[in-house]
């Protein structure tokens, strides 16, 4: 049954739409990064300003190697162990720089940096492998209000404005990700 609603989610992420799945700690919205009318979909449901960002979700570092590429060795030491350690650590989120300007300006908002994390869930992780990349991923939400921690309340919030929600639960996390500065190392987020 997961496996059958991972592959509809797929398709529904290919052909430009928005979908609600669980996270670590809350539910997401997600959608294709190189597709600007999803991702501005994406956004007005939220009622979130593009200036902002979202971040990007993967389920292992090597859906990020475009972007880790020109990154010191250091910074790619530093990413990679701290995604190794989410077990102990909770779940963690980079500001990675876009050094090659990659990523589209409607997912970095008005940074320079980009926001990645690969997840340690195991539905996130199969829904990047069969959508085939990395996926936005913005808690589901309207800006400003708490972030959904059931599936009946992104039924009861979102719902109707959503492609698809997939079945599953959470990963049992109580905060979202921290997010931190890769080139200063600072906590821009505490979980």
């Amino acid at each position: 049954m997961q496996a059958l609603s991972i592959k509809r989610a797929a398709r529904i992420l290919w052909n430009g739409g928005v979908i609600a799945y669980p996270t670590e700690a809350v539910w997401g919205l997600g959608c294709d990064p190189e597709n600007r009318e999803a991702c501005l979909a994406l956004l007005q449901i939220k009622k979130r300003p593009v200036e902002k960002g979202m971040i990007l979700i993967a389920a292992d570092i090597n859906q990020f190697d475009e972007l880790l590429a020109p990154l010191t060795q250091s910074q790619q030491q530093t990413l990679t162990r701290g995604w190794a350690e989410q077990h102990k650590t909770g779940a963690v989120t980079f500001l990675v720089p876009d050094i090659n300007n990659i990523v589209p300006g409607w997912v970095k908002g008005e940074h320079e940096a980009v926001a990645l994390r690969v997840s340690k869930h195991p539905l996130v992780q199969a829904l990047c492998l069969a959508f085939g990349g990395a996926l936005v991923s913005t808690s589901a939400n309207i800006a400003g209000r708490p972030p959904a921690r059931t599936r009946l309340s992104v039924e009861k919030n979102l719902g109707a404005q959503l492609d698809f929600i997939v079945p599953g639960e959470l990963g049992g996390q109580t905060n979202p990700s921290r997010i931190i500065d890769l080139r200063s190392g600072a906590v821009l987020r505490a979980s």
